[in-house]
């Protein structure tokens, strides 16, 4: 096979849509930030906010399965907002999307080597940095099979970690294993005791978009189907196994910090999950939970450079990008988009270095927003996909897999996501990141009509055959 391929093949099988799905959804949002969530939101408000984060994200992935079964393309809701909401939509919420990982997946390679001082203290941030570029890179170009095969181990260690800590967790909480320090078993005195909002109900608005940031990721499941073996099967068993699971992971994870760790304490100093291990006496437990936030860490830059690699190649197919990035390699990856994507990836890294104070802010706050809004337009293009096939006289026997309760789900997911960007404009400290990314969004509208005024009037020039 040459370069001159333009179909992805079909490499990833069931088992690599379920751990692409959990692990994008399990990071470092869950590892680090927890503790940040409990200290401000309370220990009961910590939990809340969790479980209408979790109600929200299976909002998406039901919505999202949907249109990735009967539209199984790479690019997914990019090709679903192109083809249900507009190309306007379309190439705004890629851009954005391609963006917002490929920046993230800059910060991934410092942050993991950062990590690895913790064990070789004399050697440079940026050997490390440089070795994982070269490790994701390579899982990336090798062929789709290998990154499939390679995220799947990295979210089965972070799986495996969070039920120890789970089972752990519930043994000291109940008595069943003594902490460290002697003191009697906790129960839930810490989870109840000072008061459920210790810092009033309105912290726990304030924490809901850091909350939600934790849950994006799980949108990664619909850019793989255009590389899922059966998709009308792994599809729908990804969203059903992914929200159950993730739901459990989650909130029973926070609920055990919340009851061990006193809220005051919580996410000041270190990862929570450290924390317990050490009131619980378990010998190395900051290594070990440097190493699987290390897995974390490279699970996420992973994913990203997958997802953000994928919607640049979709894009170029349809002309939203430069058609030069369509070509795949003779194992059928798109490698002139990994390049530009990894490529980007440095200069955002560069930028935190250089600009810190001007480009770097710019492409974090497009960032931290970029997920709520490919949410928002997932739900919106599930909304007039299901109106489309209701007008053309079809229903929801036709579909091989339906989101329920239409339109209220899809509707209800738009006012939801619509709602974290009024928590953004009530807080001084986040509402610049909401004129920035909205700024970015309509940047991308701009440039998508100037784009088409320009080919029109090339249309209308061109002399006639």
């Amino acid at each position: 096979m040459s370069e001159d391929r333009i179909q992805l093949t079909r490499a990833l099988k069931s088992r690599h849509i379920f751990m692409l799905s959990l692990g994008g959804v399990i990071g470092t949002g869950l590892f680090m930030g927890s503790g940040v969530t409990i200290n401000q939101g309370g220990p009961a408000g910590a939990v809340l906010a969790y479980l209408v984060a979790g109600v929200l994200m299976y909002l998406v992935m039901v919505c999202l399965g949907e249109l990735s079964v009967q539209m199984p393309v790479s690019g997914s809701f990019q090709a679903h907002a192109t083809r249900y909401i507009g190309p306007g939509t379309g190439f705004m919420i890629g851009w954005v999307y391609w963006m917002s990982w490929a920046t993230t997946v800059g910060l991934e390679f410092t942050a993991a080597g950062m990590l690895m001082t913790r064990w070789f203290p004399e050697v440079p941030i940026w050997y490390w940095s440089a070795l994982f570029v070269v490790v994701l890179f390579s899982l990336n170009a090798l062929a789709t099979r290998a990154f499939g095969e390679a995220e799947y181990w990295f979210s089965g260690i972070k799986v495996a970690a969070i039920l120890a800590f789970i089972v752990v967790g519930l043994l000291a909480i109940f008595g069943g294993l003594p902490l460290a320090s002697g003191a009697p078993a906790p129960m839930f005195s810490n989870l109840i005791g000072d008061s459920l909002f210790p810092n009033g109900i309105s912290a726990v608005f304030a924490v809901m978009m850091a909350v939600v940031y934790a849950f994006q990721g799980c949108e990664i499941m619909g850019v793989a189907a255009g590389e899922t073996d059966q998709p009308e099967k792994s599809i729908p068993r990804a969203v059903r196994n992914v929200v159950f699971r993730v739901l459990i992971f989650y909130v029973l994870a926070i609920v055990v910090l919340s009851a061990i760790v006193p809220w005051q304490q919580a996410g000041l100093m270190e990862s929570p999950f450290v924390q317990v291990f050490d009131m619980v006496g378990i010998p190395f437990a900051a290594d070990l939970m440097n190493f699987v936030i290390l897995t974390a860490i490279l699970s996420v830059g992973n994913s990203g450079l997958y997802a953000s690699t994928r919607i640049l190649w979709a894009m170029s197919k349809t002309g939203m990008a430069p058609r030069g990035l369509s070509t795949l390699s003779s194992r059928g990856v798109p490698l002139r988009a990994l390049s530009i994507t990894l490529c980007f990836a440095l200069l955002s890294l560069l930028t935190s270095v250089v600009a810190a104070d001007t480009l770097f802010m710019v492409l974090m706050a497009v960032s931290g927003m970029a997920g709520t809004v490919t949410w928002i337009v997932i739900a919106l293009a599930q909304y007039r996909f299901r109106r489309e096939l209701y007008r053309a006289g079809g229903s929801v026997q036709d579909l091989k897999y339906a989101a329920p309760l239409y339109p209220f789900l899809p509707l209800a997911c738009i006012l939801l996501c619509s709602s974290l960007f009024v928590f953004l404009a009530l807080d001084p400290t986040q509402r610049p990141s909401l004129y920035w990314g909205f700024g970015f969004v309509g940047l991308c509208y701009g440039v998508y009509y100037f784009l088409q005024l320009k080919r029109q009037r090339r249309a209308v020039a061109a002399p006639a055959l």
